[in-house]
């Protein structure tokens, strides 16, 4: 080989590797947290429209428990699937389901609205779709799926709960409404145990309403853990907390390990 082209291979080699040193390089753009959400699988809706969510798989064969991942009032961003692949990384599948048909917003405005205006029987009918989708991955346990959800998510999360029977586990993360007696709580002491994890300063979501929560829980009989975090509000934890140390690194732990004892 002529030496010219042995250096023109030298020189290729040598940019190849700058250009993966640079894109490796911390400093680069940070994810958006807010931007719409990736998508990678779409299923049919009771009412014929195509929905679609991002599914997280972990490495293996399977099969797997399922995780239905329920969103904020912002709609699926990147933040719900950063936390979508954080917990599949744990050995599940996660599907971060789309309650809102596409829409996010960034303003609180925008989600007040976004979440007012969506009929709360179409948010019941797509998240029950979303998890018959899961349920007929062929690497998901069909009898070891939970719902987990934040803010918004939290309150779909528990209604999942109410009107599935069929749910391994239930997570909520700072969910409220209208689950205050045992009466509320519908079919869900027929799904799995139930895991509520809020904020003591949440302005949204009082202590009193979560206590009221909880003696619904103990009146029906529905196994349960209730931890209210000290010292923190609403939406603690995040993309961009949730494995930074603290009360939102112990509530992510917290939501882990059980789903892993509930689910395996």
């Amino acid at each position: 080989m002529k030496k010219s082209k042995i250096c023109g291979w030298v020189l290729l080699g040598l940019m190849t590797i700058a250009s993966l040193v640079y894109a490796q390089a911390p400093g680069g753009p940070a994810p958006d947290p807010m931007a719409p959400g990736r998508r990678n699988v779409s299923f049919p809706a009771a009412d014929g429209t195509t929905l679609s969510g991002y599914l997280a798989v972990p490495e293996g064969s399977g099969p797997f428990p399922g995780v239905v991942m329920i969103h904020e009032w912002w709609g699926l961003n990147e933040d719900t699937t950063i936390l979508a692949d954080a917990l599949s990384k744990e050995g599940f599948v996660v599907l971060a389901a789309d309650a809102f048909r596409g829409r996010v917003a960034r303003e609180a405005a925008e989600a007040r609205k976004q979440t007012t205006e969506t009929p709360p029987a179409q948010i019941a009918a797509d998240l029950d779709a979303a998890f018959r989708f899961l349920a007929a991955h062929p690497k998901v346990r069909k009898d070891k799926i939970a719902s987990l959800g934040f803010c918004f998510g939290g309150t779909q999360s528990m209604r999942m709960g109410a009107r599935n029977p069929g749910l391994a586990a239930v997570v909520i993360f700072y969910g409220g409404g209208p689950f205050q007696t045992a009466a509320d709580l519908g079919n869900m002491d027929k799904a799995g145990p139930v895991l509520g994890i809020y904020g003591e300063k949440d302005q949204g979501i009082p202590v009193e309403q979560v206590r009221k929560f909880e003696s619904a829980l103990k009146e029906r009989g529905i196994r349960h853990t209730i931890t209210i975090y000290p010292d923190v509000g609403h939406a603690f934890v995040k993309s961009t907390t949730y494995n930074k140390g603290g009360a939102p690194e112990q509530a992510w732990k917290q939501a882990v390990a059980f789903l892993k004892e509930n689910l395996r």
